[in-house]
């Protein structure tokens, strides 16, 4: 097995890993002091505010590297067993159920952000470029008549 494959299904399982937990952090069998840890841990690996901040050359992704998984080991000794080895499993069948959903989703995102994008240019050319050349209608009027090769000016109606 490759060095990239590999890493893939290290990647798949840490996925289906964390689902898991999800899953053991709201079975009613989980321990109450589990199920505070484990929201700690994910309080913690979603706050901006680092233990070491990132900044710090190396040190500064101490915390992410062993700090978190350290945590999760002993997150996943606090679970008793059958209850971990039911949420894997359910966790494994969501995910073959759901990676159509992860791609909707995605596309969802990519969307969004092309939308954003289109925005900002939208409001940078309307904040810009208005005061120092032509008006948004203005060029839209030239490029729908750019099969005349004549440039059109339009009288501009700002002072």
């Amino acid at each position: 097995m490759t060095l990239l494959a590999g890493l893939r299904e290290r990647a798949r399982q840490l996925k289906t890993e964390v689902l898991a937990l999800y899953l053991a952090a709201r079975h009613p069998r989980t321990p109450w002091y589990a199920k505070l840890f484990l929201f700690a841990i994910v309080a913690y690996a979603l706050s901006p505010i680092d233990l070491i901040p990132d900044f710090i050359p190396v040190l500064g992704l101490v915390d992410e590297i062993i700090l978190l998984p350290l945590a999760i080991a002993l997150a996943l000794k606090m679970i008793p067993a059958g209850v971990m080895s039911e949420c894997r499993a359910r966790a494994t069948q969501l995910q073959l159920r759901a990676s159509w959903m992860g791609r909707l989703g995605a596309a969802f995102i990519v969307l969004v952000w092309l939308s954003l994008i289109v925005l900002a240019a939208i409001w940078a050319h309307d904040t810009f470029a208005g005061e120092h050349g032509a008006t948004r209608d203005q060029l839209l009027f030239s490029l729908s008549d750019s099969s005349l090769n004549v440039p059109i000016a339009l009288a501009s109606s700002a002072p």
